[in-house]
């Protein structure tokens, strides 16, 4: 069994909740369809290596003419050869992997080899020989997936699977042009132009917006979850004293609980990206692109280097191992999330104090997020603050952090007290 195991029952002395006669409560939650029991945790064979080998030489040629300068089509999922102008759309990910099925059967951690564990010795630099010329073509995978050949103009991509994550399973192209995305930025800040620091707003250039494909990993999981705790349902409420001295108490009867479910969860995004996933508020403002988050992760494509041309990528330096505390925090958020219905008749709240999760099975697929960055670096002490703007490049979401002037925050609050006060001092003068 894996996951977290339950604590200790707690104690049941002499005025323990536990001594209060409960409400009939029922038996909990029926468990939803799924597996549970005794499982191995020993990780399953990785899902075979989808790279396609017509392309290993790293050319990407057009099905209709053989040219290899290929491009997104913009606004869509398809690609476009620049030469013939034929468009094709890629074929995506959920059906060439066989994803999203049979999740409640996950038995083990399967990986796919895009999310196989990264060997920290290996290169980022990938040379290919030119079919055209013979000329040979380097292309640095820490900052870019493609490269042309400066000889016969032949555009390079990295498509098959190497060891040091750079080359994920699939890609999720981008939807938003970046006119777009500009705009929505720069109604973002308009919005919040009145408390703006003014370093910003002078230097606010929202055309400087970069499209990064960011690295996810996304997650199928097959979970069984326990929790324990108490509830509590107020019987009265009243108050003692006058004046200044009154008081309000509740009385309230308190009820030992107990939930048990089986679940699964398709597509789970999880940031593989050990910078982006320092989300520490003291220096940085990343925690925003969560707030632009879902991202329709059913209409990825398998990996195509094509389709980054023109784009930042950054490398995923996470494996599995490093993301599965985060997997199992997640699970069992969703697990409280699920049984919130079966508590709502306790009025005073609901606290689990016991938690166990048993993680069954887990599929891992890596994975290129589309997302415009908009940055601004806020000097000050211990480094200063980097902010964030943030477009999700399909949907169009948009959340940010602007830096703002706090003497204008300030004068702002002490005149909405002034005008408070003037109106209650006016309403009391009036009531006599």
């Amino acid at each position: 069994m894996t996951g977290h195991p339950l604590p200790p029952s707690p104690p049941t002395g002499p005025g323990s909740p536990r001594d209060v006669p409960p409400i009939p409560d029922g038996p909990a939650p029926d468990r939803l369809p799924g597996v549970s029991g005794d499982v191995s945790s020993e990780p399953a064979p990785a899902i075979p290596d989808h790279a396609d080998a017509t392309v290993k030489d790293g050319l990407n040629r057009c099905p209709k003419c053989g040219a290899s300068d290929i491009r997104q089509k913009p606004g869509s999922d398809m690609l476009i050869c620049l030469f013939c102008r034929h468009t094709w759309q890629g074929e995506r990910v959920e059906e060439a992997l066989g994803l999203g099925d049979g999740i409640e059967h996950l038995r083990g951690t399967v990986t796919t080899a895009g999310a196989r564990e990264i060997d920290a010795g290996t290169s980022d630099l990938r040379s290919f020989k030119c079919a055209g010329c013979g000329a040979e073509v380097t292309i640095n995978t820490q900052t870019s997936m493609t490269a042309r050949c400066h000889w016969c103009r032949h555009v390079f991509g990295v498509n098959e699977q190497i060891e040091n994550g750079a080359v994920p399973d699939a890609v999720l192209p981008f939807r938003i042009r970046k006119e777009d995305a500009i705009a929505r930025i720069r109604q973002f800040v308009d919005k919040r132009r009145l408390f703006a620091l003014k370093d910003f707003l002078e230097q606010f250039t929202p055309e400087n917006v970069v499209g990064v494909y960011l690295p996810y990993m996304i997650v199928d999981a097959n979970a069984s979850a326990a929790l324990a705790g108490f509830g509590e349902i107020q019987t009265r409420r009243y108050t003692v004293g006058s004046g200044n001295d009154r008081k309000t108490y509740y009385d309230a009867d308190v009820y030992q609980l107990e939930r048990a479910l089986d679940f699964t969860v398709d597509d789970l995004p999880l940031e593989s990206s050990r910078t982006r996933r320092n989300l520490d508020t003291r220096v940085n403002t990343q925690n925003i692109i969560n707030a632009i988050l879902p991202f329709d992760t059913k209409n990825a494509v398998k990996w195509n280097a094509s389709y980054l041309v023109g784009y930042s990528t950054e490398k995923r330096d996470l494996n599995v191992t490093d993301l599965q505390p985060a997997l199992e925090d997640q699970l069992l958020s969703i697990a409280r999330a699920q049984v919130e219905d079966s508590v709502r008749r306790y009025d005073r709240g609901v606290r689990w104090e016991e938690e166990g999760l048993d993680l069954h099975g887990s599929r891992w697929v890596s994975m290129a997020m589309p997302v415009w960055l908009y940055s601004y670096h806020q000097p000050g002490p211990n480094g200063g603050m980097l902010h964030y703007i943030a477009v999700n490049g399909r949907t169009g979401e948009t959340m940010g952090s602007v830096p703002v002037q706090h003497w204008k925050l300030l004068l702002a609050a002490l005149t909405v007290g002034t005008v408070l006060e003037t109106i209650v001092i006016w309403l009391l003068g009036n009531s006599t």
